[in-house]
């Protein structure tokens, strides 16, 4: 199966440079069905936004959150899968730092970035497509994905050597997130009625698997029949956004509607991932999102993945499983479950319902 993922089915085309050629009209490759298209179900959420919560008073030796606090995240899991946290303890200034890296690294000369072009083997890389069938309606995005952790995966001659200081800030903004993820690892476990480490713990303990894919989404001229990103829920564990502060974009299924995420300033979007959905046996949900762009500015996002070490197998919590609810899905490893998610590209939350015990259909 592996010898499926050394290539792209087909040649692949920027669209950064797509957008800036000036063109009227997107390609057909770049429109989605009717039922997808962001102008065929306008959300009507006014001022609906996913929950904010202030986690001072979380560190790393810590945890010392109000009980409202605690609960406001325990309902925010299993009602949004989604909620923004601001005093975080990630400095402001590094936010921003990262996010314009990145923004001087997709506004390079093509000729520099081509030397990062990924396959799909890894993702590892500049790329812009997600799955490998041939004929795929494709997003209207590019992004980098590049490997935090384990420290075997960690490639410097993958990073982009510019701009300058480049490698030197992804690697602090890394180590921030890290703490930060295992931070909110604590209280997620607390707030399940277990030990404060016993998800890290399923996750491998110190042995996790991090990686970051920055999103670009250029102007697109015709914004209505694409998504910068297909409808999908995260794969791994536990996502932490940096989101773009000036462009919204973001949308959060929620009762069947899409919700227009609003990024408080200096804030993080943390969401629920299939790998927590499944160890917390449905009590936390991962949440079908998805991302609309616009014809008037691009738009940058990094998107931090704090995932299981790979070859552990998943499965729900012994403690979380009882006669009443027994436990929803079989035990898989995460290396398998996101070999199976690149074969197939952004599928809704059709991929971990697919993999639901039969006798829990």
């Amino acid at each position: 199966m592996m010898n499926s993922l050394q290539d792209w089915p087909e040649p692949i085309v920027r669209v950064q440079s797509l957008s800036e050629s000036g063109l009227p009209m997107i390609p057909d490759r770049y429109v989605k069905p009717l039922s997808d298209r962001p102008s065929s179900n306008r959300p009507e959420n006014g001022d609906a936004n996913i929950p904010i919560i202030d986690l001072t008073g979380l560190t790393d030796d810590e945890t010392e959150l109000s009980r409202s606090t605690m609960d406001r995240i325990s309902l925010a899991c299993r009602d949004w899968g989604f909620f923004q946290v601001v005093n975080h303890g990630v400095s402001p200034g590094l936010m921003d730092q990262a996010r314009e890296t990145w923004r001087s690294f997709f506004h390079l000369p093509m000729e520099i970035k081509q030397a990062y072009a990924n396959s799909p083997k890894t993702y590892e890389g500049y790329g812009s497509r997600l799955g490998i069938e041939k004929g795929a309606i494709l997003d209207w995005s590019d992004y980098y994905y590049l490997h935090y952790l384990p420290l075997t995966l960690k490639d410097y001659n993958k990073w982009p050597g510019s701009p300058d200081y480049c490698r030197e800030v992804i690697d602090e903004y890394g180590k921030e997130l890290v703490k930060l993820g295992g931070r909110i690892m604590k209280v997620l476990s607390i707030n399940l009625g277990l030990n404060e480490s016993h998800l890290q713990n399923a996750f491998g303990g110190e042995n996790i698997g991090a990686c970051v894919r920055v999103n670009f989404y250029p102007k697109c001229p015709q914004p209505d029949l694409t998504l910068g990103l297909s409808s999908h829920s995260d794969p791994g564990g536990l996502t932490i956004l940096l989101p773009d502060p000036e462009v919204p974009g973001l949308q959060v299924r929620k009762d069947d509607r899409w919700i227009t995420v609003k990024p408080a300033r200096h804030a993080f979007i943390v969401n629920i991932g299939d790998q927590i959905q499944v160890l917390s046996n449905a009590n936390y949900k991962s949440v079908e999102h998805r991302v609309i762009v616009n014809s008037g500015v691009e738009r940058l996002s990094l998107a931090f993945f704090y995932n299981p070490k790979s070859d552990i197998p998943i499965k729900p919590v012994r403690e979380l499983v009882s006669a009443d609810k027994p436990a929803l899905y079989p035990p898989m490893t995460f290396d398998e479950y996101r070999l199976f998610i690149r074969l197939n590209g952004p599928k809704g939350k059709s991929q971990v319902e697919s993999l639901k015990s039969p006798r829990c259909h």
